[in-house]
């Protein structure tokens, strides 16, 4: 042939015209190719030319077959010179059978991706960053020497290589550079993935780029996905007419033919008893035992025998005809099995052979103890060394296997079986439908099912295989295959007996250490038939070298048992172009077809069958896709070449059928699912009829819907079409069939692909799997390699970006997750492949462990619906108009008039809460007010009405002598939780000065929590710290300076030891309206907004809590809140003061070191009602969870609890209010205690739940039960309430958040236009009340921005009332339920704070419930916060367990959040517990985890950049 094309590009299918077709050429073209020949032979056109032009002149004559494309056509074997001859004999003349077709080349594939790459050279990617510890390799083995770890080859992963083992000296391709230059300010990174990364040959960045370029490469990328999926305009429609069904040839009929298989049986064991019938080997490759047609007869007799008479139980026996027996056989002892399987067919048994269980945990092992369990297996048959291998329990009996039925294990050994009595013979029958034995198949979900063939398919299956491959008696054959199922059952356990043939067994075992021993043994025992994978060939390529002297020359037939596989081609071809000159003929060389289901299906003949020569195809990909043939003419990278498996079985009929869908025959040029109607298939699923019926019983139809034969059909689970000559193609299997966006695409191909990138150099021994997982109503494909113990992560992200380079190029499809595994971690299949359905199983419950991870959402997720187009709003007047017109109320609500409700409440008549301290120290001095816990539960400190007053004084004293205040100064109060915080507040309002309270730093995080005092005290304008003298030396202290400036610090006063002095007169504010106290809190989005209260706001505050929750003087309350800012701050040190109750405070603090602290006080007072935060719930729901029989012990009862009231500034969380009720109603408490309160910075108690428990008569003020309501999340993110049925898809529960107090008015109005809504429409909540706040005192930064939420009005409707704007999105409902005045209940649901709010893709989401979903990916993940950052998802998750488990969480959380919330996760970080803050009341300062990850401050374990 001429030199090789270096292009590697392959070329349209060309064909020899035959001698009849050459007649048949009219003159002028034979002229024409007389021409081309001479130019060819004298060097004027090169060889591509040469056939380029050829054909051409050829195409108009060749006939079309079936309707194929007539380039499909024929390489014929024997193939024409292309030597320079006279034109008259050119097409008479054989081309020299070694000239190989330059189409056909097996390195292509690599070429093919190496071009596709050069394509993409600039692309760059973000390189993920990662924590040391998470880079050291998990897996033990991971270095485990080759020999041992070789157990784990995929059948299919090493041979695909045959494309690359040849290939040309590789190409050092241009390096793809570092993805991101630097993803963040600083680095992202905080670990080994340097971000000044450089290749040899690639430059080095500079480290100081800006954090823009990471998103802005994420933005593009998200700008230019196509979201919303569209149709291919260009998309190939098949055009051929409508197949018509295939007839394999007649089966032969045979004089002698036996009526079963057991006759043949006993007709060799006692006609040629000495006749050799198998011959097992053992590691080293000698022969180890040769089982002769005598013995497996006499042997096969008395297994049946003892099985049938020695057995029982309770003198019944054990077996029955037709039971079920497990063959737990190991594949290197085919002698014993061969026994046990003849032995059970004797008995009348039903073999059901398994693979032998090594550990309790197999993969997929659980699935086989299903198929024993359905199938009915008592007993399992084995080997005396298999039982000794096996796991055992404690009585030293074999274990019992996770999901396996309990079983008798049997030892078939020698000693075990007893030889019949002379007149005992086994029952010879005619071969009948009934079972003779199960085979298993595992589906592409990972189910096991058992197929069942009959004796007469067994029967007529031998028929047609020794018709079709021509087998003779005594013939020799090598078989490499497991002998427990398939070809290799068939072959070399089966067939064989039928024609007296001798089996040479090679064990797996053996195959590992010497992948040559199998051509050894052909050679040796001049076999005549071989039966092998495209794996064996491919490996005994790898070892050939050291062997000269082997001959193949005895071979007439070497079965390829997967040649189906689109990927066996390269292996046969190399494999012939190196065993040739040994002998190897090339038409020896047979691919076959078979599955479980139809068993063989199609097989090539051997050339003395005198069929027509094998066929290749080279195809485009593209249009395989779309499962249109059509012959590659463009020269494209995209191209798949097959060969033909030969033809159709004898006595069959075939057909192919669409593989989805009512079963329609395919058109000429469509590849479809390959159905065979016959005598020689599989009967059924055992126990499954409904699968059965689909699949074994399958009726193909016309177009017109009429059926295309009387008799059923059998799925083959080969997808593939009817080439030229009947030939028959295969391009995959419905097993690897994905179909992504409507497009088939074949995982085998993909994996080819991914090989090819850099075949041996990164992947460990070809381990790949490949498969599709369901995201978001789609298949996406998940690619998961082990790679080598030695890669490096440069190395690593190198390949993964190649790989998703190569397979976009050459398949036109997106990965959806690439995932590389430490080595030898995959778990194995029995014969050492990859168990896929067990991969994706843990990779979809993230337990696959991956050391590296890349997630493609961006670019291959395109069936997102589409953003939301913002409509131009409707006016607020119509919506009015639309609600009255609808019959819809105003969204609007109220609590209880204050004024009309009396009450001997004789704090009413003072104004002003220092009067009410005064008034109350002179009528019931001794009255306790206060009792403040310790950790241990013990009383701390006390204060009755006078011992507040008199310290209060006190504090006022020093405040003026010492301090020189002067009315209306600001004071800073920084206590811990405790009676001093409350006396220096009355002690500020005695002197006519404005308290702050401000939380204390923490002495052990003063560089975070110092600055945030810092700021309270500089924004407030204090000009005063008041402090105990341990905070006073804190805030002196060298550590604290070097957080802030310790020189500017205000004043500050210690009030640990005041001198007794009386004050001479208490400070009379000249007006209510005058203000009282500043109440600093910084929000959830970090923002630090102090507000105003008022006098009166103050004093109306306390009375509407009074009214609401019925505090009088004999209550008890437990408090277990901080006491600095909001409706915590005012429980602690108002209500009590005001109401005259007893408070028993809990500092929240305490319970870090006593959990049981707050309910053994509220047990221990006997306290009806108390408040908490939803941190202290959280903290008793973890802590105490699994405690609660210890607390009974210690008498902790929490019967007497009316309310327990969960104090926030949220959406109420269920799930945790639910599972706290859950926990601890073994202690008496009552599941309607819990219930929820919401308050705000413009009014710090909007609604509050009062106690609901106890008759109606006492019931006074309590309403109804909180309800809960179910909306659709989908509506919500449109600002739509949508209500739905409990359960239903997408729905969320949202519970109302309390009765709504006392003088307290509530309305949602829209926040832009500012318009009423109607009743259960999602907006703002505004609320009016006489203790709403008088405003911001300053809002730090953002002044401007709140000017309007303190004093706003509607634009429609009650234009007059003035309202304070919440800052919370919610709805109101009226429901059925009445509260005590008979009025009709108006439940207030509160849905998220606007601020938090994320806008995305044109809808509002609200994080928790992207959290909430988050939270439930999996059980490592203990806390999850979202925010975006330039347009991006960022999601970081707190692992709960070990670092290797982190990266499994990337893919989790991607699917969740794509699934239920339709949006892409733009960047995954994973932390350790306890990075997300907090704050006291339990809230996320998303926020702050924002500034954190902008600012590389979280130290990730794992930060992945999601593509």
């Amino acid at each position: 042939m001429a030199e090789r094309s270096s292009t590697g590009l392959m070329m349209m299918m060309m064909v020899e015209p035959s001698p009849a077709l050459a007649l048949t050429l009219p003159a002028e073209v034979r002229e024409k190719l007389a021409e081309l020949e001479l130019e060819l032979s004298e060097g004027d056109i090169t060889q591509k030319g040469y056939e380029k032009k050829r054909g051409k002149l050829l195409a108009p004559y060749i006939p079309q077959i079936q309707g194929v494309d007539p380039s499909l056509q024929v390489d014929h074997r024997i193939q024409a010179s292309s030597q320079a001859a006279p034109p008259t004999s050119k097409h008479n003349k054989p081309r020299a059978a070694n000239s190989r077709d330059e189409r056909f080349r097996s390195d292509l594939h690599t070429e093919a991706v190496q071009a596709a790459l050069a394509k993409y050279k600039e692309r760059k990617m973000p390189m993920p960053s990662k924590r040391r510890s998470v880079l050291v390799q998990s897996s033990v083995e991971a270095c485990t020497p080759p020999d041992t770890s070789s157990a784990s080859e995929d059948e299919g992963s090493l041979r695909r290589q045959g494309r690359m083992a040849t290939s040309s000296p590789y190409q050092p391709h241009p390096t793809v550079e570092h993805w991101f230059n630097r993803v963040i300010q600083g680095s992202s990174t905080s670990s080994s993935a340097s971000s000044t990364s450089s290749h040899p040959g690639g430059r080095s960045h500079s480290a100081n780029a800006t954090s823009g370029s990471a998103a802005t490469v994420l933005a593009d990328l998200m700008a230019h996905t196509q979201l919303v999926q569209q149709p291919d305009p260009n998309q190939p429609k098949p055009e051929g007419v409508q197949m018509s069904p295939l007839h394999g040839d007649p089966l032969g009929v045979v004089t002698n033919w036996p009526p079963s298989l057991l006759a043949s049986l006993q007709r060799w064991g006692t006609a040629q008893p000495k006749s050799p019938c198998l011959t097992a080997l053992d590691n080293a490759g000698k022969p180890v035992y040769t089982l002769t047609y005598g013995k497996l007869w006499t042997r096969s007799q008395k297994l049946a025998y003892t099985l049938l008479n020695k057995l029982s139980s309770r003198n019944e026996p054990l077996l029955r005809p037709g039971d079920r027996v497990a063959l737990v056989f190991p594949n290197n002892d085919p002698v014993m099995f061969m026994v046990a399987f003849y032995g059970c067919l004797l008995a009348e048994l039903v073999p059901v052979p398994i693979e032998v269980p090594l550990t309790r945990k197999d993969a997929g092992s659980q699935q086989i103890g299903f198929l024993l369990g359905s199938c009915g297996v008592t007993l399992a048959l084995t080997t005396d060394a298999c039982q000794k291998g096996l796991p055992k329990a404690q009585t030293g009996e074999v274990a019992t296997f996770k999901g396996w039925p309990r079983l008798l294990w049997f030892v078939t050994d020698g000693k075990h079986v007893v030889k019949p009595p002379k007149d005992w013979s086994p029952p010879i029958r005619d071969a009948s439908n009934e079972t003779a034995y199960i085979e298993y198949k595992t589906s592409k979900e990972g189910s096991t099912m058992g197929i069942t063939v009959s004796h007469a398919a067994m029967l007529a299956h031998c028929h047609a295989l020794t018709q079709a491959c021509g087998y003779t008696e005594g013939e020799t054959i090598t078989n490499v295959l497991d002998f427990k199922r398939d070809a290799g059952l068939w072959h070399g356990v089966l067939m064989s007996v039928m024609n007296r043939m001798h089996v040479i067994s090679i064990p797996y075992s053996l195959m590992k250490v010497n992948p040559l021993s199998w051509i050894q043994k052909v050679h040796s025992y001049k076999a005549r038939v071989a039966v092998v994978k495209s794996r064996d060939m491919h490996w005994s390529l790898l070892s050939q070298k050291d062997q000269r002297d082997i001959s193949l020359s005895s071979l007439r037939m070497l079965i390829v048992a997967d040649g189906a596989n689109p990927w066996s081609i390269s292996s046969c071809d190399a494999f012939l172009n190196v065993f040739q000159a040994r002998g190897l003929r090339p038409e020896v060389i047979c691919p076959c077809a078979s599955s479980a289901e139809a068993m063989t299906v199609a097989i090539r003949r051997p050339p003395e069958m005198g069929v027509p020569p094998p066929g290749k195809a080279v195809l485009s990909m593209s249009c395989l896709s779309y499962g249109v043939i059509r012959v590659d003419t463009e020269e494209k990278l995209s191209v798949l070449t097959l060969q033909d498996v030969g033809q159709v079985m004898p006595g069959a009929l075939v057909c192919v059928v669409r593989p989805e869908g009512t079963p329609y025959l395919c058109r000429t040029d469509e590849v479809g699912e390959i159905c065979v109607s016959s005598c020689t298939t599989g009967i059924s699923y055992y126990g499954l009829p409904g699968m059965t019926k689909n699949v074994f019983e399958t009726i193909p139809v016309t177009a017109s819907g009429s059926p295309v034969s009387d008799r059923p059909f059998t799925r083959s689970s080969l997808l593939g079409f009817i080439g030229p000559d009947n030939l028959l193609f295969v391009v995959g299997k419905m097993d690897g069939l994905m179909v992504v966006s409507g497009r088939r695409h074949n995982a085998d191909d993909v994996v080819a692909t991914a090989l090819a990138v850099e075949p041996m150099k990164f992947v460990y021994r070809g381990r790949i799997a490949v498969f599709s997982v369901c995201v978001l109503h789609d298949e996406r494909i998940v690619v998961v390699a082990e790679q080598r113990p030695d890669a490096s992560e440069e190395d690593s992200f190198q390949w993964m970006s190649r790989v998703l380079q190569a397979i976009d190029s050459i398949h036109q499809v997106g990965v959806y997750c690439l995932a590389l595994v430490p080595a030898n971690t995959l778990p194995k299949a029995p014969l050492g492949g990859i168990h896929i359905s067990e991969t994706k199983q843990r990779f979809l419950e993230g337990a696959l462990h991956p050391c590296n991870v890349l997630m493609c959402p961006h670019t291959c997720v395109t069936n997102l619906p589409k953003p939301r187009q913002k409509q131009p709003e409707v006016g607020p007047a119509s919506m009015i108009v639309g609600n009255l017109v609808a019959g819809k109320r105003i969204a609007q609500a109220c609590g209880r008039d204050v004024a009309q409700l009396e009450d001997n409440d004789q704090a009413r008549k003072f104004l002003y809460m220092q009067d009410v301290l005064q008034w109350r120290a002179q009528a019931t001095p001794d009255h306790p007010l206060f009792l403040l816990l310790n950790a241990k539960g013990t009383v701390a400190s006390t204060a009755s009405c006078v011992q507040l007053h008199k310290r209060a004084e006190r504090v006022a004293v020093a405040l003026m002598e010492r301090g020189r205040l002067n009315t209306g100064d600001h004071v800073a109060l920084v206590y811990p939780p405790g009676t001093d915080l409350i006396a220096t507040f009355y002690g500020c309002l005695y002197a006519g000065c404005v308290p702050v309270t401000v939380r204390p730093p923490h002495p052990q995080n003063l560089a975070t929590t110092l600055p945030t005092v810092k700021m309270i005290v500089e924004v407030s304008k204090s000009v005063c710290i008041l402090t105990t003298q341990a905070i006073m030396k804190l805030l002196r202290s060298k550590e604290a300076a070097a957080a802030v400036d310790v020189k500017t610090w205000p004043m500050v006063l210690d009030t640990d030891d005041l001198p007794r002095k009386k004050l001479p007169q208490i400070y009379k504010p000249p007006t209510p309206e005058m203000l009282a106290y500043l109440d600093f809190s910084v929000s959830t989005t970090g923002i630090l907004a102090g507000v105003k209260m008022s006098h009166a706001a103050t004093s109306a505050l306390c009375r509407s809590i009074k009214l609401q929750c019925e505090l009088y003087p004999s209550r008890q309350i437990a408090i277990c809140l901080d006491p600095y800012c909001g409706l915590g701050f005012a429980l602690w040190c108002l209500c009590s003061v005001y109401s005259g109750h007893q408070s028993i405070l809990v500092p929240p603090l305490e319970l870090e070191s006593n959990v049981s602290l707050w309910l053994s006080a509220v047990s221990q007072f006997k306290v009806r009602v108390t408040f908490c935060s939803y941190s202290v719930m959280e903290m008793c729901t973890k802590g105490l969870g699994s405690q609660t029989e210890a607390l009974r012990l210690r008498n902790v009862n929490l019967s007497c609890v009316r309310t327990c009231m969960v104090v926030a500034e949220e959406r109420p969380r269920i799930a945790l209010t639910q599972s706290f009720s859950k926990i601890f109603k073994d202690l008496g408490l009552s599941p309607r205690a819990v219930s929820t309160t919401f308050g705000c910075r413009v009014n710090v108690a909007i609604c509050l739940q009062p106690n609901r428990l106890g008759n109606l008569a006492d019931q006074g003020t309590a309403g109804p039960d909180p309800t809960t309501v179910y909306v659709d999340m989908r509506a919500l993110r449109h600002d739509r309430v949508r209500l739905v049925e409990r359960g239903s898809p997408h729905s969320l529960p949202l519970m109302e958040s309390g009765k709504i107090l006392p003088g307290v008015k509530v309305i949602i109005a829209n926040p832009e236009t500012k318009g009423p809504l109607g009743d259960s429409h999602l907006g703002e909540i505004w609320v009016s009340s006489p203790h709403n706040a008088t405003g911001y005192y300053t809002v730090y930064g953002e002044e401007a921005l709140h000017a309007d939420h303190f004093c706003t009005k509607l634009s429609f409707g009650d234009t007059q009332t003035v309202w304070a704007r919440t800052g919370y999105l919610g709805f109101l409902r009226r429901t059925e339920l009445t509260d005590a005045s008979g009025e009709r209940h108006d439940a207030l649901y509160v849905v998220g704070s606007l601020d938090e709010t994320l806008e995305l893709r044109g809808m509002r989401y609200h994080p928790i419930d992207i959290e909430t979903s988050v939270i439930r990916a999996h059980k490592s993940i203990a806390e999850c916060a979202v925010f975006t950052w330039t347009n991006l998802l960022v999601v970081v998750v707190e692992l709960e367990g070990s670092e290797q488990e982190a990266l499994d969480l990337v893919a989790l959380v991607t699917n969740v959040v794509l699934e239920e919330h339709f949006l892409i996760v733009g960047v995954v970080v994973v932390v350790d517990p306890g990075v997300i803050p907090i704050n006291s009341r339990g809230e996320k300062q998303r926020m702050h985890l924002r500034d954190g990850f902008l600012a590389d401050q979280l130290d990730p374990i794992y930060v992945a950049y999601n593509m």
